[in-house]
Formats: structure tokens, C-alpha cells, sequence
């Protein structure tokens, strides 16, 4: 009877024979925390990842979490279990936070990520210096703030360059946003399309085309412009758009 009572023991302290680590060893562990990517502001996509995890978790669970400014006070958002998460009007001065729980045949454990930047209550996003045009979410709107064109406008212009700068909330230039330029009536310069830089600016150079001049006393040359961001509907979103005019030089 003793021996059979220290086997017992000794199985408990050392674990059974062929189990190679202890049941506690091989629930998984968090190395590095989950992360979230993506723009808190309303309408706007978040995308979760796990994180690292040793003891080969065998699935994932995420659950999203609305938190105070600091980040604490956290409660879960219910129906958010998803690695994506939208955000919604709800979370407005809010910041969130996922839990994700790490599960393998020796059982689970959670780890929750960093908390994002407090929702705002416009479309714009929090910091200062240009922002992103994928940052951007209605209600705010691109802003085309100037149009300026080169050389001065004569009846016998060739090529025109036509400089847009794009800004939003509060005069912050905007980068990646689409331009698209015209004149009309059509057919008097090519049409073009580029993207703005880090200083909301653009530059579009358009050749002269048959349709140049449009009459014969023509003296000012209409250009409708406008600004949106990639993926929006280009009259809906964030997009702009706004008709400007050069008068022609006197040459």
C-alpha cells in the first residue's frame, strides 16, 4: 500500500509518465499583447490581431471592450466578437480596448491590448500636422482651399498646369486624397487626376485640345476640380467639389 501511495504522489508532483510538461506549462501563454489597427472615428474599420502566444493555441476568441479616456473602466460591447470591429457613434469620447482569449486542449487564457485614442466627435482625428484622407470620416469634408494655374492663360496656351491644395478640419493638409480636374466645356485641355502629398498639394499638367478656346471672346477659363478619397463614391463621403476660374493674361 505505501508504494502504490508514493506512485500516486510522485505522479502528481511530476506529472504522468509520456506527458512530457506539466498541464500547466502548456496553457497558452501571452508574449506579446494583442494590437488594433486602424482610425478611432466613427464609421471607421478596426482590425485586431492576437498578439503572440507560446503553447500553440488552437483557436482565438476576440471580444471588444468600451473604455473610459484612460482606458480603464472597460465594458464589453455586446455582439462585438469579431477580429474587425466598426465604430459607432457609441463609442464617442470613448476609447476601446479587444480581449482576446488564447484556447488549447490544456485550457485558455486572455490578454487585452493597448486602448486606442478617444473617439472624437467630428470626422477629424485627434494630433496635429496633415492627415491621412483615410483617416477621414463624414461629417467632415475635404476642403479645396486653392487653385492656382501656370503659365498665365493666352488663346494660344498649349499646356496648363493646375496646382489644388486640399485641407480639412481647421485648415490640416490632407495627403492621399484623389484630385480630379477639368475644364469646361470639355474638350478644351486634357482632363487629369492625380493625389495630393504631405502638404495637400497637387500639381496637373493638361494638353490643349480642339476645343480650345470655346468662343471666340472667350476671356476667363472654368475648371471644375474635386477632391475625394479612394474607395467613397466620388459625390459622396468626405469628396468636394468646386468650380474655379482663370482669367486669360493679355497676350
Amino acid at each position: 500500500m505505501l508504494a502504490v501511495a508514493a506512485g500516486v504522489l510522485l505522479g502528481a508532483v511530476f506529472g504522468q509518465p509520456g506527458n512530457g510538461r506539466a498541464a500547466s506549462e502548456a496553457v497558452p501563454k501571452n508574449k506579446t499583447l494583442p494590437t488594433i489597427s486602424g482610425a478611432a472615428l466613427v464609421g471607421q474599420t478596426l482590425v485586431a490581431t492576437h498578439g503572440t502566444w507560446s503553447g500553440s493555441p488552437t483557436s482565438f476568441h476576440y471580444a471588444w471592450s468600451r473604455c473610459d479616456t484612460t482606458g480603464a473602466a472597460c465594458l464589453a460591447i455586446s455582439g462585438a466578437t469579431g477580429k474587425i470591429y466598426t465604430v459607432t457613434a457609441s463609442d464617442v469620447g470613448h476609447t476601446l480596448r479587444v480581449t482576446v482569449t488564447a484556447r488549447n486542449a490544456d485550457g485558455a487564457t486572455t490578454a487585452t491590448s493597448a486602448a486606442t485614442a478617444v473617439v472624437p466627435t467630428s470626422g477629424c482625428p485627434s494630433a496635429t500636422g496633415p492627415i491621412a484622407v483615410t483617416a477621414l470620416v463624414p461629417p467632415e469634408r475635404l476642403q479645396i482651399t486653392h487653385a492656382s494655374i501656370a503659365p498665365s492663360l493666352t488663346r494660344s496656351t498649349n499646356t496648363i498646369r493646375i496646382r489644388v491644395v486640399i485641407q480639412a478640419c481647421d485648415t490640416r493638409p490632407v495627403q492621399g486624397a484623389t484630385v480630379f480636374v477639368t475644364p469646361i466645356p470639355y474638350n478644351q485641355f486634357a482632363a487629369a487626376q492625380g493625389t495630393t502629398g504631405a502638404d495637400g498639394s497637387v500639381t496637373l499638367t493638361e494638353a490643349r485640345r480642339s476645343g480650345f478656346p470655346a468662343a471666340r471672346h472667350q476671356r476667363l477659363l472654368a475648371v471644375f476640380v474635386r477632391a475625394s478619397k479612394p474607395g467613397d463614391p466620388a459625390l459622396g463621403g468626405v469628396s468636394a467639389r468646386r468650380v474655379v476660374a482663370f482669367r486669360f493674361g493679355h497676350h
